[in-house]
């Protein structure tokens, strides 16, 4: 009741935002030639969003208040010699976002937390049958590895390579294999994705579930569909002519972490 008004605020203030229970985060895009009347801006919000707390007697906790600058490495340093102080990383909902998306704080904050469970099932391997080793190692570990892989997609084959070692690892953990046997088909038996085909799976549900139900607005907007020629080719129903065939971003872009985005990604997977 008392946070319902925050949301309209943002919105006539021209930001962005996420609301998560108590979780408020407000983001914008500029160009580096406008940094200083972009962050007047926010900084002008912040104190609209402030005395909107005080006169609803809440306050706005300063000390967990971050403020993230994400870009190319070029555009950030000439940012950070000004007086701002900045977070090189920050949590969203778990996850660490970084200032260049190398998601590398993360991938070490993850991997520490997955070890440390795949030691104590270890320990307590030798006591289970395989069907409870692998619940336990499933809903502990790996859903770990799971949780927001999307935003893995096209990483550096170095950080990829992490986490297909901790899957590894808890794969022959399960199994009671040596490090010497292949891991192809133990993961086979245990029906578990590869890490790189796991990320293009949750890429795949997603844009499946946002065809299908519009949800979330905010990805469904990013994806269209287009009509498939071979309807017009060939007037007898086939089965091509059922195919959802999604329509490729206009504008090209040469970056290369353009291409880990959604809004590219979720077409070229799909079609």
């Amino acid at each position: 009741m008392y946070t319902t008004p925050l949301s309209t605020l943002i919105s006539s203030l021209s930001l962005d935002h996420h609301l998560y229970a108590d979780d408020t985060q407000l983001f914008f895009s500029f160009h580096p030639l406008n940094f200083h009347s972009s962050i007047s801006h926010l900084q002008d919000a912040l104190q609209h969003i402030s005395s909107l707390m005080t006169a609803n007697l809440l306050t706005l906790n300063s000390s967990k208040t971050e403020f993230l600058l994400i870009g190319l490495k070029n555009q950030l340093a000439k940012i950070h010699n000004s007086s701002l102080d900045t977070s090189h990383s920050a949590r969203n909902l778990g996850f660490i976002f970084d200032e260049h998306l190398t998601f590398a704080e993360q991938i070490t904050a993850l991997s520490k937390a997955c070890y440390y469970h795949i030691r104590q099932l270890r320990c307590i391997r030798p006591y289970l049958d395989s069907s409870s080793a692998c619940t336990i190692a499933t809903s502990i570990v790996h859903s770990k590895l799971d949780y927001c892989n999307s935003l893995y997609y096209k990483l550096a084959t170095s950080q990829l390579s992490r986490l297909q070692q901790i899957q590894n690892s808890l794969a022959r953990t399960v199994m009671k294999a040596p490090k010497s046997c292949h891991i192809t088909p133990i993961l086979r038996f245990l029906h578990w994705l590869k890490i790189t085909e796991g990320i293009k799976h949750k890429l795949l549900s997603l844009t499946y579930k946002a065809l299908t139900t519009t949800q979330p607005p905010y990805l469904h907007k990013l994806i269209s569909t287009q009509p498939n020629k071979s309807i017009n080719q060939r007037p007898r129903s086939t089965r091509s002519s059922s195919v959802v065939i999604v329509a490729r971003p206009s504008s090209s872009s040469s970056l290369k972490i353009t291409d880990r985005s959604f809004r590219y990604a979720s077409p070229y997977l799909w079609n």
